[in-house]
Formats: structure tokens, C-alpha cells, sequence
């Protein structure tokens, strides 16, 4: 879906209840962002508000086959149109990373994960919210959670495993079915109580945290010394039978 179709759906009553809902999970777990620096990759930024003002840098970045809009409304765009597997950003200037309408619908997921993890900070955090492959949502297209590549659980701890992430949380959200139907619709809260306690595998999405891993080996500081030493006891051919008696004889 392009962000004009995006933008719809989440002008319509179906996507301010999966806006409020998943918001929700994302601030449970990043409930202080004070003072760091937030990216929303994909289409994010339905998402970023409540960092505006406690965050001290927040901005969207959206890829080039979905396309960009200005945002937020009033004031400075802080949005940008992007290469998904070239992100414009400096190493490690990142804080936190939320990934939307990303992920399940990139053509290199291995290539932005791997962005991701270099714009990302030591310590930095990323939430990935992707459509869940048991769910209603993922079956239904007239959402955006209805395109792109659904996910397990397993699926994507495997994928953010061999990007050289670590999952650390992780949330489900979205347990009404995707009619905007207004009764239905005013009954979500309670299909999302319901649906925490009783089938929280058949959530419409997932969302993971995640933290980068380092690998990283110092090497120790070679000496002269050191180098003799291993000069000296470098693979030499066995000495013959005959010359053993003779050393142990003597």
C-alpha cells in the first residue's frame, strides 16, 4: 500500500482503533524517552506523536515505493523519503528505532534490519510491529496489515537473530475483527482485555523489542617477547626414535 492508502485507513474509525491500541503497547514498553533521539521507519508516524516534546529528536523516514507525507501537519516536515538499505543517518545516532508498515512489506528485510542495527546506539532499542500470520488482520486486505509478509513469532526471532538482534519483549495487540462496523468497533476495548487473557496467539500483530548485539574481540598487545616465544614453539617435524633414546639416556 502506497501512503495515500495508509493515510486513509488510519483516517477511518477501524484505524484510530488499531492506532490507539497498538500506541498503547509501544508506550507500555517505552514509557521514558526523554532526552533520546526516536526514528519511525516505514509508516510511522500515526505512532510518533506522544514522543513529540519528551523526545529530544523525533523523526519518519518512509521508502521510496511507498512514498512520503508531510508530517506533522502544522510546523516543520520532519518526514523523508528514503532507501530503505541506505538510511541517511550516522552511525549509531539512533535511540530507539519503531519500524510500521515496514518490515513485513520490504523487498530486502535483511538489508533494512541491517541499517537499522547501524544506525541504532549501543544500548539503543527497536520495536518492530508486523502483522501476526495466525491473526484475522493479516487475512483481510482492506487494512495494511493485510499486505506484505505475515509473521510467527518464531519467524521473526529467527530473523532478527541472524541480523544480530536480541529479542527482549514482546506485546500482541489488535484482537477485534477488522470491520468497521461501529458497534464492533465500540466494543474493541474489550475484545482487547479478553483476547490478552484468552488467545493472545491470534492477535492481529506482534510487536518485539529488540536490542543489537556486539560482537567484538580485542585483540592483546604482542610484545617482542611474546613474538620469540611463539617463534619458538612453532610445529616442528618429530625427531626420530633413535635421537629420543639417546636425549633420554643422556
Amino acid at each position: 500500500m502506497d501512503v495515500i492508502d495508509l493515510r486513509d485507513f488510519y483516517g477511518r474509525p477501524l484505524g484510530r482503533v488499531a492506532q490507539y491500541h497498538i500506541s498503547r503497547r509501544v508506550r507500555q514498553v517505552w514509557a521514558d524517552v526523554r532526552g533520546l533521539n526516536v526514528l519511525g521507519l516505514g509508516f510511522a508516524t500515526p505512532y510518533l506523536p506522544p514522543f513529540l516534546g519528551e523526545a529530544q529528536r523525533v523523526i519518519g523516514l518512509m521508502p521510496a515505493r511507498q512514498g512520503v507525507l508531510h508530517w506533522p501537519a502544522d510546523g516543520k516536515s520532519l518526514t523523508g523519503l528514503v532507501d530503505e538499505r541506505e538510511l541517511p543517518l550516522e552511525d549509531e545516532s539512533m535511540d530507539r528505532v519503531l519500524v510500521v508498515h515496514g518490515l513485513e512489506a520490504s523487498e530486502s528485510m535483511r538489508g533494512m534490519l541491517r541499517q537499522i542495527w547501524r544506525v541504532l546506539a549501543p544500548g539503543g532499542r527497536v520495536i518492530i510491529v508486523v502483522p501476526n500470520r495466525r491473526g484475522l488482520w493479516a487475512r483481510r486486505e482492506a487494512t495494511p496489515f493485510g499486505h506484505g509478509q505475515p509473521f510467527s513469532r518464531v519467524q521473526l526471532t529467527q530473523l532478527l537473530r541472524e541480523s544480530m538482534f536480541s529479542p527482549s519483549a514482546w506485546e500482541v495487540a489488535l484482537f477485534a475483527p477488522p470491520f468497521d462496523w461501529r458497534p464492533l468497533l465500540r466494543s474493541a476495548a474489550a475484545w482487547e482485555r479478553v483476547g490478552q487473557m484468552l488467545w493472545p496467539r491470534f492477535s492481529g500483530v506482534i510487536l518485539v523489542e529488540a536490542t543489537k548485539q556486539i560482537y567484538a574481540a580485542t585483540p592483546l598487545p604482542v610484545t617482542g617477547k611474546v613474538k620469540a616465544r611463539v617463534r619458538a614453539i612453532a610445529p616442528l617435524p618429530a625427531p626420530a626414535r633413535s635421537m629420543i633414546s639417546g636425549n633420554e639416556e643422556g
